[in-house]
Parts: C-alpha cells; structure tokens; sequence
C-alpha cells in the first residue's frame, strides 16, 4: 500500500550557471510529497490499525528532519563563493549549504536521501520510503525515486 503526505515551505536560492532567471537571487514557496509504502497495520485496537502510518507521524518526521531546517532559509552551493561570502556576513541568516547547485532535481535527491532512514521500518510493518517529489512552482516538479536517489540501497544519511 502507498500512501503521501504533503508538506509546503519557502525557501531562496539561485542557479549561478544558469542562462535565464534562475541565476538571480530568488525564492520558491516549495511543496513536498513524500510517498510512503508498506503493510496495512491489522492489530486490534492498536492506534494505527487500518493505517501504513499516522499522517500526523509523517509531517511530524518531515518537519523534524528537512522541513524545519529549509523552510525560510537560503539553499546554496558551497562553490558559489561570493553568494556564501554575503550570506555568511548576514547575522542569523538561515542558511543551507548544498554540495550541488540547488535545482529541484537535487532538492529532490537530497530530500529522498534525508528521509529514507527516519521512515525505515518505522512501525514494524516493512514501511520504506518510495518516492520525493518536489514542486518547485505549481507546475514544475521533480521526482526522486529509490532507484535514482540510491543505487546501492539502503541510502545513506552523511
């Protein structure tokens, strides 16, 4: 069984290399759709019967471990130098150094790899992360799947 939760933030960043808008500065209200599979829990009276996984868990470990650390922040890569150097000279400015430029694409990667070992297995029931996606507008969005975020499952977290 497959289930999803959507999650929604805000975030800045650029695409310094790229030939049209997205080299500027810029922000996105953001939306994730995290795709969940696993067994139906059948115990009786347990909190979760009939359910993969309580929605509520799922936004909850969402916000825990990605959400809450993007949401309102800037999303840079750690070779864009200049951009680092005036973010760095911001006070508390919330910023997320990437190892790649900040392009859906990679978010979605970076996302899927995140998660995969917060949802593993979370409630006995073979619960696996299956998909990430990752609106960057409304209509444009990326996928991240197992097979592409890792290839050599399980995924690792560093």
């Amino acid at each position: 069984m497959l289930i999803t939760r959507r999650l929604e933030f805000d975030a800045g960043h650029r695409i310094p290399s790229h030939n049209s808008k997205c080299r500027h500065l810029h922000g996105h209200r953001y939306a994730v759709e995290i795709t969940l599979s696993g067994d139906i829990i059948t115990e009786t009276g347990a909190p979760e019967q009939g359910m993969v996984m309580d929605y509520s868990e799922v936004k909850r470990i969402a916000n825990a471990e990605l959400v809450e650390k993007w949401d309102h922040a800037f999303l840079v890569c750690s070779t864009d130098l200049k951009l680092l150097q005036f973010l760095e000279s911001l006070e508390n400015h919330k910023t997320v150094v990437l190892d790649v430029p900040p392009t859906a694409e990679n978010l979605a990667l970076i996302a899927f790899r995140v998660l995969d070992a917060a949802y593993r297995d979370t409630y006995g029931n073979h619960l696996r992360l299956e998909q990430v996606r990752l609106f960057e507008t409304p209509n444009c969005w990326a996928d991240a799947t197992r097979e592409q975020a890792c290839p050599d499952s399980p995924c690792r977290t560093d």
